[in-house]
This record gives structure tokens, C-alpha cells and sequence, in this order.
């Protein structure tokens, strides 16, 4: 699947997202200043991003884990996800993401 990523910078990137993979691992594994600290163990929400609004709905629903890591991140806003959470599949080809600030 492709992910469509743009980093704090304002640049957009094209990057490939393994099936199965969590879009953090493919944002990491892209070179993208992903800070990713627990290693996706939805414990520092260092990989915060905000998703896409066309592309939000067809997240599945945020665990509690993921809102009370949330309800600690800078700049959370509605469309916050950790990137760590997002399961790379067929059905979220094109998905579109931007890292959000550190």
C-alpha cells in the first residue's frame, strides 16, 4: 500500500507500507523524523500524526489506550491518530497522513 506522507517541513512524501505493518513502522523505516520512542507499544504518542479527513472513517475505532495517549500529546486535535495503531492494509492504499509537531 502507498502512504502519503508530509513531514513537519511541509513535504510530501510517497512512501511503501508493508501489509500488516503499522503505518509507523513504514514512516520510520522511510527515513521521516518519526520519534517512535516505545517502539509502538502505544505508550508515548512520539508518533502522533493527523490523518487525512477522507481517510479518518476508515480508521478503526481508537482503543482506550490510544485516547488516554492522545489526551497527552502536543498539538492533539480530532484527527489525531498514533501512527503506531494504524495497520497497514489493502483498504487504506493512499492513505494520507502529516506528522504532527514534536
Amino acid at each position: 500500500m502507498k502512504i502519503i506522507a508530509t513531514d513537519r517541513k511541509g513535504k510530501i512524501h510517497e512512501i511503501d507500507g508493508n501489509d500488516g505493518w503499522t503505518v509507523m513502522e513504514a514512516l520510520r523505516d522511510a527515513g521521516l523524523p518519526i520519534a517512535a520512542e516505545c517502539g509502538g507499544a502505544c505508550a508515548c504518542a512520539t508518533c502522533h500524526v493527523y490523518v487525512d479527513g477522507e481517510w479518518f472513517e476508515k480508521l478503526p475505532k481508537q482503543r482506550a489506550e490510544e485516547t488516554d495517549m492522545l489526551d497527552m500529546a502536543v498539538a492533539a486535535e480530532s484527527n489525531s491518530r498514533l501512527s503506531c495503531q494504524i495497520t497497514c492494509t489493502p483498504t487504506l492504499d493512499g492513505l494520507k497522513v502529516t506528522l504532527a509537531p514534536e
